[in-house]
């Protein structure tokens, strides 16, 4: 779905979808900086941000170039996941394309001291041989989308956290839990014994939303697959809101 924007969408583009982008479009609108949000529409019910919003691809980089022509839009912020990988890499394109500027908003990743049990893997598909040679009882934390990627596995039994539920494959042995954070650490806490897990399987998405479960996981003693996030264009890149949103006032005066 597509939802057509007003006849003027503004100077600036948010490729949203997190709470990063939430924030910053609450902020712009306090700032009186005219702008539109864009979701990809892949989560029913979406959280949605203040302001106008449009909902839909683009049609790769060369179609969000055009658009960004068509819409006399003077900046973009991409402040999508950090596993994003597709739009993050088409926004880059089509912004170098047309000689719009770009800034990449992208919350920090999470890092592991003391007392995690974590053992870090480039990508999904290592994640699932890492969870087939131990078996046991798994949380996976993943995402609907990428459930799949764990579907061949039968000697491990899944609690499968999505907001929505899973379209594709699933593993043999599996309860689906369906959910939306934010997340504390003592329901954390409680999920993990009452399930009897003993791994985690994650993304390394950062942010407050959905850490509590690694505090209790290493309180617990239970180990982390921890997904790397994967490569990025050279953008320029800030962690904070307040840093976007300054990059935009300097570029728009």
């Amino acid at each position: 779905m597509d939802c057509a924007p007003p006849a003027h969408v503004g100077h600036v583009l948010i490729l949203g979808g997190t709470g990063e982008a939430r924030a910053l479009a609450s902020t712009l609108a306090e700032a009186g900086i005219e702008f539109i949000s864009s979701l990809a529409g892949r989560v029913n019910d979406p959280r949605l941000p203040v302001g106008p919003v449009r909902i839909g691809g683009f049609g790769g980089s060369e179609g969000l170039g055009d658009w960004l022509l068509r819409n006399r839009i003077r900046a973009v912020v991409d402040a999508t996941h950090p596993f994003a990988a597709t739009i993050t890499r088409n926004a880059a394109r089509a912004a170098a394309t047309v000689g719009i500027p770009l800034l990449r908003l992208r919350r920090d990743p999470w890092m592991a001291d003391g007392a995690d049990r974590w053992t870090r893997v480039p990508d999904l598909p290592a994640a699932a041989r890492e969870v087939a040679a131990r078996g046991g009882r798994v949380f996976l934390t993943t995402g609907r989308q990428d459930v799949g990627v764990f579907a061949s596995i039968d000697s491990a039994w899944f609690l499968i956290r999505v907001v929505d539920a899973p379209t594709g494959a699933l593993p043999p042995h599996h309860e689906v839990l369906r959910s939306r954070g934010p997340y504390d650490h003592d329901s954390e806490s409680r999920l993990l014994r009452d399930n009897d897990i003993d791994i985690l399987v994650t993304k390394n998405s950062g942010g407050s939303l959905t850490s509590a479960k690694l505090l209790a996981a290493a309180e617990l003693g239970i180990e982390v697959i921890m997904v790397d996030r994967p490569a990025e264009p050279d953008l320029p890149v800030v962690s904070d809101v307040g840093a976007a949103r300054n990059w935009l006032e300097a570029l728009l005066d």
